[in-house]
């Protein structure tokens, strides 16, 4: 290692990227908190002339904008936003022939490095964090982008890591089970010092499938035009949804009292959503989705709606679309070794957006968190499973977080290694 290239300049250039389904978090090691951005890009197809006059002309050149202000900003440009407006990761996955989606992916690592330097810079050392379920030719398209782009940006290295064990690593856990909920997916994945990906248990569900029952409950109350909408949809998600405590209970104490569960969400200064007293009671369908989507209420809104909750495919690894949390967990620890399993199981670690759940003021006895509804789940699937259970800090930034530590104490001597997925894969020599 270049005595540049020590722990003081590590202090201030080490950069980590956590790519998520629906956002990215990215910045240096000196930010308190990551910048965030959409996971998506805006395709400039299809102009008509009188657009495209102004626009400005590198912007039309590239053909594709990022960056939440930029995309808004060309948003209504745009005839077919349907087509052109892309996210390219899909439980934390981009297709491997999906070359809008890798455009896409490239044009955000060039958005996220807009950083000052010290004349002391010689280049960002780069941890990223990506899905467990990230196969080999994410890996290696993630160091090409790097490669291509290291010149412009001052790369000089890179390294990738499993978001599950960033999660570990931010929160100095070294025997756990981490539950990393996003909006893609959840990813269950036991931690011994390392990943053990014996254990890995991948749910095809998370923040989406939220968004997606979100949308369909608008739809029934006369909200259509706002369903369309992702952005409007997961700000309602947000305001309105709980998680009960038991959901049979939770719906029979809000359709008997509905009074108490009404609601009304602002979305902007001419536009408001009401859940009337009909509705009320649906939701504790927004959270529980989740954690179990085994129930009469939730199953009679797939059967009635184009939403599903089904088991999906990558590579060798099954999602389970209707497992629930519970069994997810002890599926992942019986899949580690006998010797060791008391110790992982200890400690349990929720992480993510698809578990940051608020209890409002009043709705304590039918409403609960992420953890005391993991707590009941296992309690009730496994009572002899003696384990803690925790939510991180800031559920958004834990992987974040994690990538930022695992980047800066990394030896730089260490290069990268395909068949034990460790190292830096060195950009400048």
């Amino acid at each position: 290692m270049t005595p540049q290239l020590g722990d003081s300049y590590r202090l201030k250039y080490t950069f980590a990227i956590d790519f998520g389904t629906s956002y990215v978090k990215y910045g240096p090691i000196t930010l308190n908190t990551p910048k965030i951005v959409q996971t998506r890009g805006l395709f400039l197809r299809d102009l008509p002339e009188s657009v495209k006059m102004r626009i400005p002309r590198e912007v039309l050149a590239r053909g594709l904008v990022v960056g939440d202000e930029d995309v808004k900003k060309y948003l209504s440009s745009v005839r077919d936003v349907q087509r052109n407006l892309k996210y390219p990761l899909k439980d934390g996955i981009a297709r491997k022939d999906d070359e809008d989606a890798w455009r896409v992916l490239r044009e955000i690592v060039r958005y996220v490095f807009q950083f000052p330097t010290a004349p002391d810079f010689a280049g960002w050392i780069t941890s990223v964090a990506l899905s467990a379920l990230a196969p080999d030719y994410m890996y290696r398209s993630i160091f090409d982008i790097f490669s291509e782009l290291s010149e412009e940006l001052k790369i000089y290295a890179v390294t990738i890591l499993p978001q599950p064990l960033a999660v570990a690593i931010a929160e100095n856990a070294v025997n756990c089970v981490i539950v990393e909920g996003g909006h893609g997916n959840i990813q269950v994945a036991p931690i011994s010092f390392a990943l053990i990906r014996e254990g890995l248990v991948a749910l095809n569900r998370g923040g989406a499938e939220s968004n997606a029952i979100t949308r369909e409950i608008l739809k029934d109350m006369g909200y259509s035009d706002i369903a369309r909408e992702e952005y409007a949809v997961e700000v309602v998600k947000r305001a309105v949804g709980l998680v009960p405590k038991n959901l049979r209970e939770s719906v029979r104490v809000a359709k008997s009292n509905p009074d108490k569960f009404v609601t009304k969400v602002r979305l902007s200064p001419v536009v408001e959503v009401e859940f009337p007293k009909e509705y009320a009671w649906t939701r504790f369908l927004i959270g529980e989705i989740v954690f179990d989507p085994n129930h009469e209420e939730i199953k009679s809104y797939i059967e009635q709606t184009r939403l599903r909750i089904e088991n999906a495919v990558i590579g060798d690894v099954t999602l389970y679309g209707d497992m629930d949390i519970a069994t997810a967990i002890i599926t992942s620890l019986r899949n580690v070794s006998v010797e060791i399993q008391d110790r992982v199981s200890s400690q349990i670690i929720l992480s993510g957006g698809a578990f940051s759940w608020r209890v409002p003021p009043g709705l304590e006895e039918v409403a609960v968190d992420s953890v005391t509804r993991t707590k009941l789940a296992l309690e009730e699937k496994n009572p002899t499973l003696s384990s803690s259970v925790k939510l991180v800090s800031e559920p958004q930034y834990s992987v974040w977080r994690g990538a930022v530590i695992y980047g800066y104490a990394l030896p730089l001597s260490l290069e990268w290694s395909d068949a034990t997925r460790e190292g830096w894969y060195f950009l400048k020599k």
